[in-house]
């Protein structure tokens, strides 16, 4: 009767990922459907000395249902390619998919990447926030084989970290945190920007009222600055200004709408050229 083995695995594996990878996924989550649970995709990097540094990602569509999924090969493939012509040292190293639990199909599509790449890397990240925050897990394959037959995979947690220089710390940490704000839109902006101008104009004033009363020495260097900035601003009449800002906000709507209607038709050509093949 032949054996029954687990295949042991790689030993001191370790997982660094960019945070680019981690908006990706975030992103992919937030722009999915309605009716998606969750997103899958691609992890691209490179493996050296044990650590796998995962340094790009891409989402890939699939469907699930009950113990069956099917993944959008064409299109993995398709975007797998042109990444690759643009930098060719990133390599496939796993796939992610956002949740914080194992699934019963994940096997399934552990199977297909484990072809695609030695030693795949399963990548969960917890964008509901569960948790109270964002969880990110890795995992490796073990392989429990009858003889020469493949019967299951045993996913093992692996050290996981987010390889973030200085100037990204500020950035993974406000998204890790658990809350909800909308996206500031254009005209918010410009509100905020106003405001902030009519305070400054609002303490000058105030200050320079208080100088000519003799409540407060003046301030040469003060006052030649404001003068320099008073005489670079360029004079428009009231009528003159609501039209150049007019215009501009229509110009601004205008290519918002150009592009969203690219990126439908591109959308609609990828899935009519595309096809889903099942794993299972």
């Amino acid at each position: 009767m032949a054996p029954l083995n687990l295949s042991n695995s790689p030993a001191g594996v370790s997982v660094k990922l960019k945070p680019l990878v981690l908006f990706n996924i975030c992103d992919a989550y937030i722009r999915r459907n309605e009716t998606q649970q969750r997103v899958i995709g691609t992890l691209l990097g490179h493996i050296a000395d044990g650590v796998v540094y995962i340094q790009n990602c891409y989402a890939v569509p699939h469907n699930e249902s009950n113990d069956q999924v099917s993944v959008d090969i064409q299109h993995h493939r398709t975007l797998y390619d042109l990444h690759h012509r643009v930098n060719a040292k990133e390599q496939i190293v796993g796939w992610y998919a956002t949740g914080s639990q194992l699934t019963g199909p994940d096997a399934l599509i552990q199977d297909f990447y484990a072809a695609e790449c030695a030693n795949a890397v399963h990548l969960t990240v917890d964008t509901a926030m569960d948790t109270g925050s964002i969880k990110i897990s890795a995992f490796v394959a073990r392989k429990l084989t009858l003889g020469d037959r493949l019967l299951a995979r045993k996913f093992q947690e692996v050290d996981c970290e987010i390889d973030t220089q200085e100037i990204e710390t500020v950035g993974v940490d406000t998204l890790k945190k658990d809350g909800a704000a909308p996206l500031p839109r254009d005209l918010d902006g410009l509100q905020k920007t106003l405001e902030r101008l009519q305070d400054s104009l609002s303490r000058a004033h105030a200050y320079g009222e208080e100088v000519v009363a003799g409540k407060k020495p003046a301030d040469i260097s003060l006052g030649r600055y404001l003068a320099d900035t008073v005489t670079g601003i360029p004079r428009f009449e009231a009528e003159e200004f609501e039209s150049m800002l007019t215009d501009s906000t229509q110009d601004s709507l205008l290519v918002m709408y150009l592009s969203n209607l690219v990126r439908s038709h591109l959308a609609l050509a990828d899935r009519l050229g595309t096809s889903t093949l099942p794993l299972l």
